[in-house]
């Protein structure tokens, strides 16, 4: 454990058992699956020690996104997994603020108002060493060490940020390997096949996504028919035979497609599965990324706070997620991407499932040559987001610089990661923002 890290949330800790017991604090996270999972760890820790808070999860973290906190009349906020990348905005309100994040630092020293638990501070890289989840599961131990247990929800942050990517690894690993010892979360190699069926499994899988298979009835009922596998079994129930037989045809999908490796070798895998609800951990994080995503962020928290009814509905939720990601990515396979020189890019109507979509077709559907951009238009701005990948950071992309910069210079906000990022500008600058990018972007390609 970095020793310097762990003071810091220990000195953070100390500041919120400083207040008394019946001080509201307040809670703004980000509505993925790491923001949820590390909004419902400190609310569930403070929801312990008999504090008040009030969770708000947020899409947009810039400033339009914290032009209502600034009005309200608030004692101390915690911001996890958002909150360096706003710092500016943060220092200006009245409130004590408390910043658990895993973002790019925009400024490594704050006002006295404001303490910053941030990986990247400690030489802790958080792109795939720490997420916010993990941080947000540290300060949690310091201001209880029976939140211990919050670690299985802290995995589920860590995966659904894709830091399995790779393999486990750094302050993820510590706190993955301390769980698996005290029986936290139980270990065991896996395909991911989630569903209540196997047809289910197949027809819903979009990560990984298997080309000309997923979101297709008869394709998939030709299969099963193929390998004489009965479609309401679940994968577990199979003969190994059976599973075997798919693991293959499956792989073979992958392998056409011309997928990385580090991407093929996520397919099955260690998984993780938690006592919570007793789901695998990716498919607890899916199922939350989903309801963050998919417009049902109370369902989100509620469900991954432990609320059993709430579960239910996000199943249901999740099922209706899922298809209009099918839908995107059977036409951008058909139809196709626009393209640059350092980049290709696509439009689509959804803000909050373009980053998904993009992250997905860049890992199953498209090579690896260049980065992806996802682009909605509102009224009067774009969102953008954009995924890139390991191959391409090791050559110098680095998308959380390319979206700062491109959007500070029209008035924007934009950030993230190397290799994730976004950004939000005026919707007549769109054309002049994307070539800014490009610029940028193949510079840091070429060096």
């Amino acid at each position: 454990m970095n020793e310097k890290l762990k003071q810091v949330c220990k000195k953070a800790a100390e500041i919120i058992l400083s207040y008394p017991n019946d001080t509201r604090i307040r809670v703004i996270s980000h509505y993925d699956a790491d923001g949820i999972s590390a909004a419902a760890i400190i609310s569930k820790a403070l929801y312990r020690l008999g504090y008040d808070f009030h969770t708000t999860l947020m899409r947009n973290p810039f400033d339009k996104g914290l032009e209502r906190v600034l009005k309200e009349e608030n004692e101390i906020v915690i911001y996890s997994d958002m909150g360096s990348g706003q710092i500016e905005t943060i220092e200006k309100m009245k409130s004590k603020a408390i910043i658990i994040d895993h973002h790019q630092v925009r400024k490594d020293k704050t006002n006295d108002n404001v303490i910053q638990i941030n990986c990247n501070l400690f030489d802790i890289n958080g792109n795939y060493e720490a997420c916010g989840s993990t941080l947000a599961y540290l300060f949690a131990n310091e201001l209880d060490k029976k939140n211990i247990d919050l670690s299985d929800i802290a995995i589920v942050g860590m995966t659904g940020d894709k830091q399995y990517i790779g393999g486990f690894r750094g302050l993820n690993k510590e706190i993955i390997d301390t769980a698996v010892k005290n029986k936290i979360v139980r270990k065991k190699t896996a395909i991911k096949l989630d569903g209540k069926n196997i047809f289910d499994a197949l027809y819903y899988s979009i990560d990984p996504y298997y080309s000309g298979l997923s979101g297709n009835r008869s394709e998939i009922l030709n299969l099963l028919e193929k390998y004489q596998i009965d479609k309401e079994k679940r994968f577990d129930e199979l003969t190994k035979e059976e599973q075997k037989n798919l693991q293959s045809h499956l792989m073979l999908i992958l392998l056409k497609k011309g997928c990385e490796k580090n991407i093929l070798d996520t397919v099955i895998r260690p998984r993780y599965y938690i006592n919570f609800f007793n789901y695998e951990s990716e498919a607890f994080a899916d199922l939350l990324d989903s309801c963050g995503k998919g417009g049902n962020r109370g369902i989100g928290f509620s469900t991954a706070f432990g609320d059993e009814k709430s579960l239910s509905e996000a199943i249901e939720f999740e099922k209706e997620y899922k298809e209009k990601i099918l839908k995107e990515l059977v036409r951008l396979e058909t139809q196709g991407f626009k393209e640059t020189e350092g980049f290709r890019y696509f439009y689509t109507e959804g803000s909050s499932i373009g980053g998904v979509i993009g992250g997905i077709a860049t890992n199953f559907i498209l090579d690896i040559k260049k980065p992806l951009i996802s682009i909605v238009k509102n009224k009067n701005e774009i969102h953008v987001s954009c995924r890139g990948n390991q191959d391409l950071v090791k050559k110098g992309l680095d998308l959380g610089y390319a979206m700062s910069e491109a959007a500070k210079k029209l008035n924007g906000h934009g950030g993230g990661h190397a290799i994730a990022s976004g950004a939000t500008i005026a919707l007549e600058k769109e054309k002049e923002f994307l070539e800014i990018v490009d610029k940028i972007i193949v510079k840091q390609i070429k060096g």
